[in-house]
């Protein structure tokens, strides 16, 4: 599993901080979704899209009143097997389902959080990581991780989501929509596909 010390400091921030930061992760995993249904047609990617959107919404509209385990059974529906496609493409998909799986979760039950957090950290880094050990035939461990740039670069980015939220004393919304529009004006994701 791997691991990077933006997870310890991550616990030290509130929720809307924590919940910010994992949609940003899930916003970066969107475009790997989107690649995976364009070329099997599995599922509208759309769908995702408008579960993605009802959490920044209720980040950044005070009134918003979304329904989440209603977006969790939608999402149940999205998640493809890996069993039934003989593709790469499905692996990433799959793990951008658990990741916005898990966040729905942790809304649905704010004791999850903190762990959560961590989770959808560490799978996407993973994400990023398998692709890398598909490619190369080496296998990024704890120990290795350093050593690949893409690793890397998913930490730094990881890095910098945090220190955009780490200074903001309160609930700050202009930062929230500025996050969301800086991740969807250049839609790459965790694994360099871009949209």
């Amino acid at each position: 599993m791997l691991k990077n010390p933006v997870q310890l400091r991550l616990e030290k921030l509130e929720p809307w901080q924590h919940l910010t930061f994992m949609v940003s992760l899930c916003e970066r995993m969107y475009p790997n979704y989107v690649l995976f249904c364009e070329e099997t047609e599995f599922a509208d990617a759309y769908t995702y899209r408008i579960i993605l959107d009802s959490i920044w919404e209720i980040l950044t509209v005070k009134s918003a009143k979304i329904n989440f385990e209603k977006q969790l059974e939608k999402l149940e529906d999205l998640v493809p097997s890996a069993d039934d496609f003989d593709i790469y493409a499905v692996n990433p998909a799959i793990d951008a389902c658990v990741a916005l799986a898990d966040l729905l979760h942790a809304i649905l039950d704010r004791d999850l959080m903190l762990e959560t957090i961590n989770k959808i950290s560490t799978l996407s880094a993973e994400t990023v990581a398998d692709l890398e050990t598909a490619r190369s035939g080496e296998e990024i461990t704890h120990e290795n991780q350093k050593e690949n740039e893409a690793v890397c670069e998913e930490w730094d980015v990881q890095w910098a989501i945090f220190r955009a939220l780490k200074d903001a004393e309160k609930r700050d919304i202009e930062l929230i929509r500025s996050l969301r529009e800086e991740l969807r004006d250049e839609p790459v994701s965790n694994i360099g596909v871009a949209l």
